[in-house]
């Protein structure tokens, strides 16, 4: 709800990295991890911002921000193929309206 990620090893209760404030204090309504490419994930926001983690780059902040501004994102979910290494990868965002939006990510964080 403070806009705080961690992330956690399956064998510990205390995490491995955290990140505060990493949303200026707004809440995170998803994340979920790159389905083609492991050290990257993607956050959403309760403004309508989405943030690419790249691990590999950069461990301190996102790499990337994008604010959607046309209207609310109350969902946001991403859909690819591990086992294809074409590097295909979107990103479906459902608006307040019900409207689906798709969008595809770069290569640069989406190939494996």
């Amino acid at each position: 709800s403070d806009g705080s990620i961690r992330l956690h090893q399956m064998t510990s209760e205390c995490p491995i990295m955290q990140w505060n404030d990493s949303t200026n204090g707004q809440p995170i309504i998803a994340l979920q991890w790159a389905l083609t490419r492991p050290a990257v994930f993607f956050a959403l926001d309760a403004a309508s911002n989405i943030y690419v983690w790249d691990l590999l780059e950069n461990d301190l902040f996102p790499v990337a921000k994008e604010t959607v501004q046309s209207e609310k994102i109350v969902a946001m979910a991403l859909l690819g193929e591990q086992e294809k290494a074409n590097g295909l990868l979107g990103i479906v965002l459902a608006k307040e309206s019900g409207q689906i939006d798709i969008q595809y990510v770069k290569k640069k964080w989406a190939s494996p």
